[in-house]
């Protein structure tokens, strides 16, 4: 009788034992459960933009290269540097002698090639008063018919020797003209109303137009309208279209903005190293004379715009949680609907964990503009001053076999 008693006070010590120490074990676990630290953003109302920006070049609108079309020594400069020019005037001169040489050789051909002319002319005269001469006296049988043919082809040949001779007198002029040309083409001239941006010769130096007519002025024809040739990535070209404003800035007054139009979206891709960009040409006033040409422009392209959007930060969209928390979200919400937290396949579709009091939940949202750091969030299940999960530390405790220590599990995103 005893020892029945003492076996079931030891049964009821073990039963105790193996009761707290469950207890325990399921205490800490509902503890660690509870460990979570969460790092949040809030969701507030205001103004989003997106934008797209780009880097680009300022030029005149128009840029006109002039060139030499003969070759010789640089006699005369009359403009320089930022000098404003008139249609038709005189910038600078190549030495003339040897043109003015070749004129006057060809004037001198023309004279002789009339001379020529004129000597043919008396000769087919004469040969055709033989001509008539022979025949007639031919008709009085008084010479043989093979003398008259003669006389014929004699009269021939000088008319066609006058012929040739013209020939040669519209070939001398023709020279002439080329070297009247050439000699005119010594003075280089202004084609159009700018200002000199540019001068690649010096007074004494020659130039050589044996290949291609060399530059020796940049004219800008009105610096006070330019353009900004921009290099767009074609993943952001789509969001361009021509008459949308750009506005941007230059290192020469950076606390300034300068605003222009874009007026077109050109067509020819340029790749550089397997990145393919697109031009956008923008106009710009320029009225105050500030921008000057080759200067970089930091281009900011504004495509849409609210002012009183549900602004949802980029870090919350981005965020996925650790195991231990989602297996805990989804026990707690047995026999409800459960929110996976994964994105829904449609692009504008994303998921977000909200901090409600403690207990983190998941809403499904769809997603508008961005800026690139927050996002517009369509949804009447996000509030302004709602809390986002950004970041989560700590675990869910797992207790050793046996009962024993419990080890942690600890796992930061």
């Amino acid at each position: 009788m005893p020892r029945r008693r003492s076996v079931f006070i030891a049964l009821l010590i073990l039963l105790a034992v193996v009761v707290g120490t469950f207890s325990y074990v399921r205490s800490r676990a509902s503890q660690s459960a509870s460990k979570f630290r969460y790092e949040t953003v809030k969701v507030d109302t205001g103004r989003i933009v997106a934008k797209v920006t780009a880097t680009g070049t300022l030029s005149a609108l128009v840029t006109v290269q002039v060139g030499s079309q003969v070759s010789g020594r640089i006699q005369h400069l009359y403009v320089d540097f930022n000098a404003p020019v008139k249609k038709g005037q005189l910038i600078a001169k190549i030495d003339p002698q040897l043109f003015e040489a070749a004129v006057e050789q060809a004037r001198a051909n023309l004279v002789a090639a009339q001379g020529n002319l004129t000597k043919a002319k008396a000769q087919a005269v004469d040969a055709d008063r033989q001509y008539r001469r022979s025949r007639a006296l031919a008709e009085r049988q008084l010479i043989a018919q093979a003398d008259v043919d003669t006389a014929q082809t004699n009269a021939e040949a000088a008319n066609a020797q006058v012929e040739a001779a013209k020939g040669s007198v519209a070939q001398a002029q023709a020279s002439l003209h080329q070297a009247q040309i050439n000699l005119a083409y010594t003075d280089i001239v202004s084609p159009t109303n700018g200002v000199v941006i540019s001068r690649s010769v010096d007074v004494g130096q020659t130039v050589a137009a044996s290949l291609q007519a060399p530059i020796l002025f940049l004219i800008a024809e009105d610096l006070s309208k330019m353009q900004v040739d921009s290099s767009v990535a074609e993943a952001d070209v789509g969001k361009l279209r021509a008459g949308m404003t750009a506005t941007f800035t230059v290192d020469a007054y950076p606390g300034e903005k300068f605003t222009g139009a874009v007026r077109q979206i050109r067509n020819a891709p340029q790749a550089v190293q397997n990145v393919v960009t697109y031009d956008a040409v923008i106009d710009v006033d320029n009225s105050e004379l500030k921008l000057k040409p080759g200067m970089t422009a930091n281009i900011t392209f504004v495509y849409a715009e609210k002012d009183d959007a549900l602004r949802v930060p980029n870090a919350a969209l981005r965020f996925r949680p650790p195991p231990e928390l989602l297996a805990q979200v989804r026990q707690g919400q047995r026999g409800t609907r459960r929110e996976n937290g994964s994105p829904s396949a449609a692009p504008d579709q994303r998921t977000v964990w909200v901090l409600r009091g403690e207990t983190p939940e998941v809403v499904s949202l769809k997603v508008g503009i961005s800026d690139g750091t927050i996002t517009e969030a369509i949804t009447d299940r996000l509030h302004d001053g709602d809390r986002l999960i950004t970041d989560v530390a700590g675990g869910m405790a797992r207790p050793s076999p046996m009962g024993m220590r419990g080890g942690g599990l600890r796992r930061i995103f």
